[in-house]
């Protein structure tokens, strides 16, 4: 039996939306387009446009950025008419879904660069809002997706930049995202639709019923889509996220009874609990929506979160007086506040807020297993007789962990949607966790408490400290990627905290680290130093490393620094105790360290501070545990995971991965017996399959470099080999990027190069070994040529390979090394080479000096070439196509300079 080809697949899939109701039209290029969202924009408002009114109304459409457009396709137009009132044009109906008008072409022909044809556009109203990218059966769908992203989005223009939607499919996997800028857009962030049970719906055709019926896909696009106020972006809610919202508003509006949902740490549930917050808030029914949170600092984060996804969306409340005047203020809809000023508000200041009694109040509480399980909770119900309270969890309070205490069913009654950590790791919307346990303790926990003093001052004797400082900074390189990422050291005490820094500070003064917990002003140590002395030490330390001023008295400040900086990568390693472990977000955070006794929802939520995803290299959160917490583990991920079985949840031991790489081998070996059979593969699908088989080597090789007692001798493959390999698989990329054809198999195939990427090796990396090179060394030669091929098998490297070569032979033994270092002398050469290359393109396309040189100081400064100065540049200016030529092929010369000499 034959594969089911693409076009046969886009005929069936055109065929099933016209029988679902929407209308299959023919539109073959971009003024049949506008000519049929003319006759639909006419339909939907019930009117008729001059010419003079459509040229307006197209004007309009037409200006602002991606960003622009979609929060145009949200609003109205006001179109002001000769001699008749103003009539307010809508684009789309936000209210009622299913009251638009839906259509679906094939195979639209735009006007670009490449003049593309599109697979199957579905329009609403006339526009264009969402593009299916379609592959054959057996093709990756990553390849629809590097389409989209790397030549259709580039190139959209006039109304195709309207689309809101994206789908990707072979027709046995579908998934959608959200439009954007291209250079922000990660195939990590494309998802299955998916049924109210967490069933993945991947078949084209049932996705086509589901997810593209009519009314639910214009709900999609105007509900459940985000516009980031702050970094510009378009989001769109996972199906899960969705149903979870919808089963809020109806359990709040039709069935008026309490609720929660069990959503796991870190699949969304900010996002989720906005939209919830902000549909409840505009319904004219309820008097109030406040987001309750148990903690300055997440009420902090929620506020700015808030603001993002819509600028001034929420009220900021700074204490309890300030809460006091925004429940009582009928123009505050939107509140967020702290469990803490709430309770205060409910039992100290009731006559001040008696108006809001019986106000019909929704509440609605983060992480709803942590604050609300004692009286605060209580007091405010008690207060405000006619609101309801729905929480939000990823670690839901049972019997089994209760402690006695209140569960989070007999607080919020029903559950009303679940998605557990189990379905976010097959979803990869989180990782899994690769655990690992060096005991230290020396006796077992069996024959003591382990949550006595006794056995914690027993942990803290020095050697014990000493030693697991040694294989923190043993395992750190490997764990962290050679500090792609970095790492957290949570501690039972504060003492612990004091203890470890000073070590680490002995052993390892190269590593940024910081240390934050709240100090007891009360506290002294056997030393007679008080908590908030080893504070002040570790911001005097801070400070002169980052240029900071931070004191006790600024120790807010001081936290939203660490935050900021562990965000952006600037600490290698923070230490903590409590802070930290739970409510923070952090893509490069991926290893955990532990010295503390962690139980069910604690030690899930701890741990997966660690596994949010980011790339390919981060394959899992590491947990390093320097006590043996295997039991509460397996305890607290089995409980969490509804009881199934842990592999999907665990990284696989060493061995695994051995031979898993060893059996990949083999048939790597099928195609390519050496290095030369390689390279001299001709046909694209011969290449195709070695760059696919050398991939999966390096997937499996990723994970391998997690452990730190991997070698290369235990595997079949050897070091030189792969090396040889990861040479010959980058010249093809190199080969493809600059000069693959649009259409060959090879130009949408995704070479992860972040698996191979080595960030130690790195221009200052290559000048160290240079510094050490002598020309009267017996060894001269071939120290010479190691250099050259380090720096043709990085990647990120490779770019700078011609000009390093030049270095060597024309500068590096042509100075004297007491008056300039090899640094200087590198970076001084680079700065002249710089300017000569700037220097040969305005003489050999007869540019403008200074318009050019305004053209790449702009860039500099704002990072956008824009293409307007570009064309400022031209001497002579040739006709429209050349002139486009011309500008785009500048602008490429112009962007290659600056990767190679920046």
């Amino acid at each position: 039996m034959s594969t089911q080809s693409e076009s046969a697949l886009e005929d069936i899939l055109v065929d099933d939306l016209a029988n679902n109701g929407y209308e299959k039209i023919t539109i073959r290029n971009d003024e049949e387009l506008e000519q049929n969202f003319r006759r639909q924009l006419e339909k939907f408002n019930n009117i008729t446009f001059t010419d003079d009114e459509f040229e307006k109304i197209l004007l309009f459409l037409k200006q602002g950025t991606i960003f622009d457009k979609a929060q145009k396709l949200r609003d109205s137009y006001t179109l002001q008419r000769e001699g008749q009132a103003d009539k307010w044009i809508r684009f789309i109906n936000k209210d009622e879904w299913c009251k638009n008008y839906f259509q679906v072409a094939h195979q639209i022909k735009s006007k670009n660069k490449h003049n593309f044809r599109y697979d199957v556009t579905l329009l609403i109203n006339g526009l264009p809002l969402v593009q299916i990218e379609l592959k054959k059966r057996g093709v990756e769908i990553k390849q629809a997706f590097n389409q989209i992203k790397e030549r259709y989005l580039p190139t959209f223009k006039g109304l195709f930049q309207y689309i809101q939607i994206f789908v990707i499919s072979n027709g046995v996997d579908t998934k959608y995202f959200a439009t954007g800028i291209p250079s922000s857009m990660k195939f990590e962030y494309t998802y299955f639709w998916k049924n109210k049970e967490n069933r993945n719906i991947k078949q084209l055709a049932e996705f086509s019923q589901t997810f593209l019926e009519k009314c639910n896909l214009a709900k999609m696009i105007t509900q459940f889509m985000v516009l980031n106020q702050i970094d510009k972006n378009i989001m769109i809610l996972r199906a899960y996220q969705k149903y979870a919202v919808e089963e809020i508003i109806r359990q709040a509006t039709k069935i008026k009874q309490n609720g929660y949902v069990w959503h796991t740490t870190g699949s969304g549930k900010t996002l989720t609990s906005f939209k919830t917050s902000q549909i409840l808030s505009e319904d004219p029914n309820i008097d109030k929506v406040v987001f309750v949170v148990d903690r300055k600092d997440l009420d902090t984060q929620t506020m700015k979160r808030f603001n993002q996804y819509e600028k001034d969306s929420v009220a900021k409340v700074y204490n309890t007086y300030s809460l006091i005047k925004k429940l009582n203020s009928s123009k505050t809809k939107l509140i967020i506040t702290t469990i803490q000023k709430l309770s205060n508000v409910a039992t100290k200041h009731q006559t001040k807020v008696a108006q809001m009694k019986d106000k019909r109040i929704i509440f609605i509480y983060d992480e709803c297993h942590r604050s609300q399980f004692g009286k605060m909770h209580q007091s405010i119900i008690d207060f405000f007789t006619n609101s309801l309270c729905f929480g939000f969890t990823g670690t839901p309070i049972f019997v089994e962990n209760s402690g006695g205490n209140k569960t989070t069913k007999t607080i919020f009654g029903k559950r009303l949607h679940t998605y557990m950590i189990k379905d976010a790791i097959r979803d990869n919307n989180v990782l899994g966790f690769s655990i690992q346990y060096y005991e230290s303790v020396p006796i077992s926990k069996d024959d003591v408490d382990v949550n006595s003093l006794a056995y914690e001052e027993m942990l803290m004797k020095d050697k014990r400290l000493e030693k697991n400082v040694e294989k923190l900074l043993e395992t750190y390189p490997s764990k962290t990627h050679n500090g792609k990422f970095n790492a957290m050291f949570t501690v039972s005490r504060g003492k612990f905290i004091n203890k470890y820094y000073r070590i680490l500070k002995e052993k390892a003064p190269e590593l940024k680290i910081a240390a934050i917990y709240n100090a007891n002003p009360n506290s002294e140590d056997t030393n007679g130093k008080s908590d908030y002395s080893y504070l002040s030490e570790y911001m005097e330390d801070y400070n002169q490393t980052f240029g900071t001023n931070f004191s006790p008295e600024t120790f807010k400040e001081y936290n939203i620094d660490i935050s900021n900086r562990m965000e952006k990568r600037e600490i290698d390693l923070l230490l903590v105790k409590d802070m930290y472990t739970t409510g923070f977000d952090c893509p490069r955070l991926n290893t955990l360290y532990v010295d503390k006794n962690l139980q069910y929802h604690t030690l899930l939520q701890t741990f997966s501070r660690t596994n949010r995803i980011f790339d390919k290299s981060k394959a899992y959160g590491n947990i390093i545990c320097f006590r043996d917490i295997s039991a509460e583990t397996d305890e607290a991920l089995t409980l969490f995971s509804d009881n199934e079985p842990l592999e999907d949840l665990l990284m696989k031991d060493y061995q695994t991965y051995v031979d898993e790489f060893n059996e990949a081998y083999k048939k790597f070996l099928e195609l390519t017996q050496t290095v030369e059979d390689a390279q001299n593969l001709e046909s694209e699908t011969e290449i195709k399959e070695y760059v696919e088989n050398f991939r999966e080597l390096n997937r499996i090789k990723s994970k391998l470099d997690t452990f730190p007692e991997f070698t290369f001798d235990d595997l079949d493959m050897d070091e030189q080999e792969y090396n040889d390999h990861k040479s010959v698989y980058l010249d093809i990329y190199d080969e493809i990027k600059n000069d693959g054809e649009p259409e060959s198999p090879l130009h949408d195939i995704d070479f992860e190069l972040e698996l191979i990427r080595d960030d130690t090796i790195n221009v200052d990396y290559i000048l160290g070994l240079l510094k050490y090179l002598n020309k009267d060394d017996a060894n001269y030669e071939k120290d010479l040529e190691r250099i050259k091929k380090i720096t043709k098998e990085t990647e990120q490297l490779r770019n700078k390979n011609t000009l390093i070569e030049k270095f060597i032979e024309k500068v590096l033994g042509t100075f004297d090394r007491t008056e300039m270092t090899v640094e200087e002398k590198f970076y001084e050469f680079m700065r002249n080479e710089r300017r000569q290359a700037f220097c040969n393109l305005i003489e050999k396309e007869n540019l403008d000096e200074t318009a050019t040189r305004k053209l790449i100081d702009e860039y500099q400064f704002s990072g956008i070439m824009d293409t307007t100065m570009i064309e400022a540049s031209f001497i002579n200016k040739p006709k429209f196509k050349e002139r486009r030529v011309k500008r785009n092929r500048i602008k490429e010369e112009l962007l290659e300079i600056f990767e190679i000499y920046d």
